[in-house]
């Protein structure tokens, strides 16, 4: 029988990031994040674990943009434990 695979040990910044998160339906811009105090290792943690993705959006006019970050599913079911 094959080994379940280990949960993984996220720390209480990446947990309260995820909190966050799941409270935004549209998500957080990058500048949000790091206003609420989070730091880019952790969102870089948590998107390379799959949690939590990224993307960008032009502003009107087209010439800037900006990040927004977004909880995936997986990211939902680790706040709950699973």
């Amino acid at each position: 029988m094959p080994a379940l695979p280990r949960k993984r040990y996220r720390g209480a910044e990446q947990l309260r990031a995820l909190q966050f998160l799941s409270g935004t339906p549209f998500g957080a811009t990058e500048a949000a994040m790091f206003l609420n105090g989070f730091k880019r290792q952790t969102l870089v943690r948590l998107l390379r674990a799959g949690l939590i993705t990224t993307e960008r959006e032009k502003l009107k006019g087209g010439s800037r943009s900006i990040g927004r970050v977004k909880i995936t599913e997986a990211g939902r079911l680790a706040i709950q434990g699973y």
